[in-house]
């Protein structure tokens, strides 16, 4: 049976999973989802919650990204994204933890909550990988759309200040790592390194994110600022992201 992600192109979740899928060079048939009307496939399909990224696989529903880089290492072992070390591994699911419990909701608080003042920048994001009349659903349904992101991710300027301040604690750690290293844990590529270059990727916009990213002009001024600042930083995990994806 066919490898099936189901996934929104946007999520930097998704890009985890299907970094690690390309990594292993497995070969999988992506399944686009708007967001909001994901639910009710995705919920049919796990019978749990809505969240992305979902994996199909014989018969094997497999829901969230470090469940799934679980379930890819167990049965497509090579490459693997693992230390054979249990020392090493336990440093290497530390990062991972730690990386998808800070980054991950920091850069889709702070994020949102500038781009989701930008309708005409964010629909094409949120809507990319399907069906050209989703943006004209997102367009008309925005005000809606907005109101229930912001609910429920609890987005707002509070909340996105603080995200900013753990961006900004973590790209510093990580980079005076990456500046001693080539790796976060061990000499080879890990699933630390998947995560860190995964999750962070929406700072620094790499072509293979299938998003149709805004030209620099559109970016709210808020994160264009910021993200000059921390420009020194984010060069590089871009080469890593470069390097090995």
């Amino acid at each position: 049976m066919a490898i099936k992600l189901y996934q929104f192109c946007i999520s930097h979740y998704s890009e985890k999973v299907r970094w690690a899928l390309d990594y292993k060079d497995i070969n999988y048939q992506p399944i686009n989802l708007l967001p909001g009307q994901h639910t009710k496939t995705i919920v049919k399909l796990t019978r749990a919650e809505s969240s992305v990224p979902v994996l199909e696989h014989d018969g094997q529903v497999i829901q969230g990204s470090s469940q799934i880089l679980d379930y890819l290492d167990h049965h497509f072992p090579e490459p693997s994204l693992m230390p054979a070390d249990p020392a090493l591994k336990e440093q290497v699911l530390h990062w991972e933890a730690r990386l998808d419990e800070l980054a991950g909701p920091a850069i889709r608080t702070w994020v949102y909550h500038y781009f989701l003042q930008r309708p005409k920048v964010v629909v094409p994001m949120l809507a990319a990988g399907t069906p050209f009349y989703n943006r004209i659903i997102l367009k008309l349904a925005f005000s809606r759309v907005d109101e229930i992101m912001r609910k429920w991710m609890k987005i707002n300027q509070k909340t996105a200040d603080s995200a900013q301040q753990t961006l900004e604690s973590l790209l510093h750690e990580l980079a005076e790592i990456y500046r001693k290293q080539p790796y976060l844990v061990g000499d080879r590529l890990t699933r630390a390194d998947l995560t860190a270059g995964a999750l962070l990727a929406p700072l620094f916009q790499p072509a293979k994110y299938p998003v149709p990213w805004p030209k620099p002009a559109r970016i709210p001024k808020e994160v264009q600022v910021q993200l000059k600042q921390w420009q020194p930083q984010l060069e590089l995990l871009e080469k890593l992201y470069s390097d090995h994806r």
